[in-house]
């Protein structure tokens, strides 16, 4: 079904240090963005796995380039393109810190001052990228209002659908999804699923999309 097709899926977190052995981080497992790269490499597709700091197997025939920050994900998933889709899936950090070039000592005067700067926006990059994927989706882990952030982030954004969910629970560290995939045709909600389920029937919508 994606025979010939390239398809780049990020995953995971990023690390954002803020010395030598502190980071900034989330709770991402990066579970449903490998089950996603399996899924549709199983279709046949050429996938380009971008990976986060997780420790999960590499999907079969699946290409793994692995990164640790936002700026390191931003460089790989450019450097993968030209491709048909992308299925940004990965929980990127908003904000990197200046970070110190040795360990930050505890001290006196309390805790030091982190001064964050802005991460790069992945997505709405390449979605205005000249080499813009043909289908661009992106993830929106919400913990109120899903579906109405994940319209605004729809828009805002410029990609073509937006899967969201709700991870106010286990989400993030568990083995299920529900999952509503927003887009300029409405909004289709799928039930409480494995995450493996939910990739494979994701990897089918996305290959009936390029079809």
């Amino acid at each position: 079904m994606l025979a010939g097709r390239h398809i780049i899926v990020t995953a995971g977190p990023t690390h954002e240090p803020i010395d030598p052995v502190r980071y900034i981080a989330n709770r991402s497992s990066g579970k449903q963005g490998f089950a996603i790269a399996g899924a549709l490499a199983a279709l046949g597709a050429r996938v380009t796995l971008v990976a986060g700091p997780v420790t999960l197997p590499t999907p079969p025939g699946v290409d793994r380039v692995d990164v640790e920050t936002a700026l390191e994900m931003a460089a790989a998933v450019n450097a993968a393109l030209p491709a048909d889709a992308a299925v940004m899936v990965a929980a990127v950090a908003d904000w990197r810190v200046d970070a110190s070039a040795q360990k930050i000592k505890k001290g006196a005067n309390g805790p030091p001052v982190l001064h964050l700067v802005e991460n790069p926006d992945i997505l709405a990059t390449l979605a205005r990228d000249p080499r813009r994927p043909r289908l661009v989706v992106g993830f929106a882990a919400e913990t109120e209002h899903v579906i109405d952030h994940a319209r605004a982030k729809l828009a805002r954004k410029g990609v073509d659908w937006i899967v969201a969910n709700d991870v106010s629970g286990d989400v993030m560290g568990g083995d299920t999804n529900s999952v509503h995939i927003v887009s300029a045709e409405g909004v289709e909600s799928w039930e409480r699923l494995p995450k493996r389920d939910v990739a494979a029937r994701l990897a089918n919508r996305i290959a009936a999309a390029l079809a």
